[in-house]
């Protein structure tokens, strides 16, 4: 039996998993670092924490592996969107990495816009500049740290530094290029136009690849910590949320996908690349080679749920928090909740606005709350696909990964507030999936990477929507959308009172 190794970066911890040519998971280990937040505001990591744990990560997984280890024929990767790890000539990382939910970075998207032309960056980038993305951090860096961007000689993303470390090889592939609005998407290749215009040095920019392409061997010293074999293939990978869309079997016109973790996502796969959404969703290079994917974007999505949890209840865990919210009726006893914890993206790109509860009363309880928070998440994403059904496309069926798919009632919440479909996977591990299915892909076990998802995910079961419900959640919706307009202006104000 051959096997591949899918390692998934992401945000809080790298989990590394062993797949087989059945697309079983047969190991899995996980292991986490912390964030550095030094101000409001601020969220960076220290990239030699993703190697130093990957390592550990991967002992660990040989450790316990029973056949050759030249039987793990190949690795690759998924990765947290838009980090900034930036590197010397000598290929020395010179400060941490500025991650995706860092939103220090409003002045310059504002730069970006006057000197790229709001219209000219989506047509180019197909994306808005937001202060989650990897150019507005460069940006801060050359006028907050000269010195740091003087000596700048390549950035990378967190996944890619990370292969790098693994392999000496440095790349990016196309899937997270297009997340660092430096790409031209449709072209695939940097523009030089958008780094001119923004004074940003080229030569910046990596070499690119695609996600299934071959780019090195393990280092001798890697295989030696970890005890893979030296002739261990390794492969690009892709955007955490590419690899999720391949985990998920997205990889054809009318599939779409809902993944809940920290932040939240809602994606369509795309076969053109000249589709308009005028930037109203982000619009990425998929992992599968000449294909793309829209997609909105929850900030605060799993996080809400984690935030309340850690917040209002007394160390239980999520199984034993939900346990009753089936009980609570649609609505939770006109209940509402906003998940603007850390800003918002889509459908408002606002780093300000900040998130409530609505309609409090002595009645409530803590499990009312919590099914609050619940809908308020699911409403938030449903905004991702409003837009993407006034576009013209056409939703009703929708595969739902992640935290949002470990409980029923939440499933079946989803179905009546999307309208449509939920089809939960036999595999919950989304990007990790993806990751493994890329190097199975690559080692050449399947002939495409649909073929590939056929084997490695099966729908094992499916929630229709309740028609009673979908029409109570139309009435509630309709509400929900209202609190944005009505307290934008007020949490803006009370900004000024947080530490």
């Amino acid at each position: 039996m051959k096997y591949v190794i899918g390692i998934d970066l992401g945000t809080s911890a790298v989990k590394v998993l062993l797949v087989n040519q059945q697309g079983v998971v047969c190991s899995e280990v996980s292991k986490s670092y912390p964030l550095i937040q030094e101000k409001s505001g601020y969220s960076e990591q220290n990239p030699e924490e993703w190697v130093e744990k990957t390592v550990l990560a991967l002992k660990e997984l040989v450790d316990s592996f029973k056949g050759p280890v030249e039987n793990i024929e190949g690795i690759s990767f998924s990765g947290q969107m838009h980090g900034l790890v930036l590197l010397d000539e000598n290929h020395v990382v010179l400060r941490n990495a500025i991650l995706w939910n860092d939103v220090r970075t409003t002045k310059q998207c504002h730069e970006i816009y006057q000197r790229v032309g709001e219209k000219q960056l989506v047509e180019v980038a197909k994306n808005p500049a937001l202060e989650g993305f990897t150019l507005p951090k460069i940006l801060w860096v050359k006028e907050n740290e000269p010195t740091n961007y003087e000596k700048a000689a390549i950035f990378l993303l967190p996944k890619d530094y990370l292969r790098f470390r693994l392999t000496g090889k440095m790349h990016s592939e196309y899937s997270d290029a297009a997340g660092t609005l430096l790409l031209n998407v449709s072209k695939k290749q940097w523009s030089s136009e958008i780094c001119e215009a923004v004074g940003v040095k080229f030569q910046l920019c990596p070499p690119l690849v695609e996600s299934h392409e071959f780019v090195g061997n393990i280092l001798a010293e890697i295989s030696e910590k970890t005890g893979l074999a030296e002739n261990t293939k390794v492969f690009a990978g892709g955007a955490d949320n590419a690899c999720g869309a391949i985990g998920s079997g997205i990889l054809e016109d009318g599939k779409t996908l809902c993944s809940i973790g920290t932040s939240g996502v809602v994606l369509s796969y795309e076969e053109s690349k000249d589709r308009e959404f005028e930037g109203k969703v982000h619009y990425f290079n998929h992992g599968k080679e000449n294909a793309f994917y829209t997609m909105g974007v929850t900030l605060a999505a799993g996080y809400s749920l984690s935030w309340f949890k850690d917040t209002f209840t007394n160390n239980e865990d999520f199984t034993s928090m939900l346990q009753g919210i089936e009980d609570v009726p649609v609505g939770a006893n006109g209940l509402l909740f906003t998940p603007y914890l850390a800003g918002e993206r889509t459908p408002h790109a606002d780093s300000l606005i900040r998130g409530s509860f609505i309609g409090m009363d002595a009645s409530h309880q803590k499990i009312d709350f919590v099914r609050a928070v619940i809908e308020g998440i699911t409403f938030s994403l449903n905004q991702s696909i409003e837009i993407f059904r006034k576009s013209g496309k056409h939703i009703d069926t929708i595969v739902s990964i992640g935290g949002g798919a470990k409980n029923d009632t939440w499933l079946q919440i989803q179905a009546d507030i999307f309208n449509a479909k939920i089809q939960k996977l036999s595999s919950e591990q989304g990007p990790g999936i993806g990751a493994a299915m890329l190097a199975a892909y690559g080692c050449g076990w399947y002939s495409s990477l649909s073929e590939c998802a056929s084997e490695f995910s099966q729908v094992v079961k499916t929630y229709e929507p309740i028609e009673s419900n979908v029409e109570k959640y139309k009435e509630l919706y309709s509400l929900y959308k209202r609190v944005y307009k009505q307290t934008a202006e007020l949490t803006k104000s009370l900004s000024a009172f947080r530490k």
